[in-house]
């Protein structure tokens, strides 16, 4: 077996002022020193982000679009699986997605694709703890010491893998369409009196067409250490603000591996693409209903991209259970979980029977006096 290809750019961010490592502030757009606060600013990197052809890179991705260009660790979680990736001189104590020290050093056979793009951190550190602290106080049936297990001194900044997927869908549909229309009918009611009334029928007819659809930046998560329906919640991620990769955006920070290749990605994408063409076309069926609705969809124009997305992630313990709360470094939108206090739900239910108790007495007392006024 061979081995892997080495990284062979380490590179490094010294301070011009003290020799320091430099660490990349977002804030700032730039590189600091966290000893003297000199600040470098980063040279724009000329390259274009390239859309890779998907079914080529399926079955061959070339050993130059993998490694990190720098210098890196990694660790994985023995608890959630989660892999860290960040600079050398950081020692993790424990797992910035779970809280677990359960850490263990982590090598692969192969180097990871390498992103080639990511997005800019838009929201500031201390812009993240605002929303954080303004989550904990509007959380429906939460502990009352909610804000207090969220101190906000725990926030990671954290780099996470996304995938994103482009194609050009062709689909034919074809379909039942189903037209309502209406027969009066004479009947009898309880009181033996003949009445009318309308009823529904449906007229079905064949209909065909066809649905034509670009997929532009079909996103797939790459993260086992977020979970889903978190990322969903905060989302979406504006990747047409995508800049070209460079080593000096994620110095300092922590970027999680992804554990969802891309197979499994495109997969996922193609899922999502062909539920949502298949909603399309059923939209283009005319008349009131439809029925077996048959679509054929062929896809060209397949291509892909490895990306970085920022996050502020908080991580807490209630009752030796972790939860997760999430903000999205581009958007400053917020999602986490939380525990649920079952005094506080039971306080919601009795008050939601009593309100109905007395709604119904003073509907009573009104039908009484009604009644009485006759």
């Amino acid at each position: 077996m061979d081995s892997p290809p080495e990284v062979t750019a380490k590179k490094k961010h010294p301070c011009p002022a003290c020799g320091g490592e430099s660490i990349w502030n977002p804030s700032k757009q730039a590189l600091v020193c966290p000893s003297c606060g000199t600040t470098t600013a980063v040279e724009a990197t000329p390259e274009e982000i390239i859309e890779h052809d998907l079914v080529a890179a399926l079955d061959s991705i070339s050993d130059d679009n993998r490694g990190w260009q720098a210098e890196k660790k990694s660790v994985k979680c023995q608890h959630c699986q989660a892999i860290s990736v960040f600079d050398p001189a950081r020692v993790a104590q424990r797992c910035d997605f779970c809280g677990a020290s359960q850490l263990v050093p982590y090598e692969e056979s192969a180097l990871p694709f390498r992103p080639e793009s990511l997005l800019p951190l838009k929201v500031s550190e201390g812009q993240s703890r605002d929303a954080l602290r303004s989550w904990t106080k509007k959380v429906w049936f939460a502990p009352t010491n909610l804000s207090r297990l969220t101190r906000t001194d725990n926030v990671t900044g954290i780099y996470l893998p996304f995938w994103t997927f482009d194609a050009q869908a062709e689909a034919d549909w074809r379909a039942d369409a189903g037209f309502y229309y209406y027969t009066s009918e004479s009947y009898q009611d309880s009181q033996g009196t003949t009445r009318s009334r309308q009823v529904q029928h449906t007229r079905w007819e064949t209909k065909h067409g066809h649905v034509s659809h670009f997929f532009d930046d079909a996103i797939v998560s790459g993260s086992r250490g977020v979970p889903s329906h978190l990322l969903d919640k905060v989302g979406p991620f504006p990747t047409s603000e995508l800049i070209p990769y460079s080593p000096s955006y994620v110095t300092g920070w922590i970027v999680e591996h992804y554990q969802i290749d891309l197979l499994e990605a495109a997969q996922t994408a193609r899922t999502r693409m062909v539920s949502d063409i298949r909603s399309m076309c059923s939209r283009e069926v005319p008349g009131d209903t439809q029925r077996n609705l048959q679509v054929d969809t062929q896809f060209s124009d397949q291509t892909f991209k490895h990306i970085l997305a920022p996050v502020w992630l908080m991580t807490y313990t209630y009752r030796a259970k972790g939860y997760q709360v999430l903000v999205n470094g581009s958007s400053g939108k917020i999602s986490g979980d939380y525990p649920k206090s079952w005094i506080k739900i039971t306080l919601a239910v009795l008050g939601a029977i009593i309100i109905l108790i007395l709604a119904l007495s003073v509907m009573d007392v009104s039908n009484s006096t009604s009644i009485r006024g006759k």
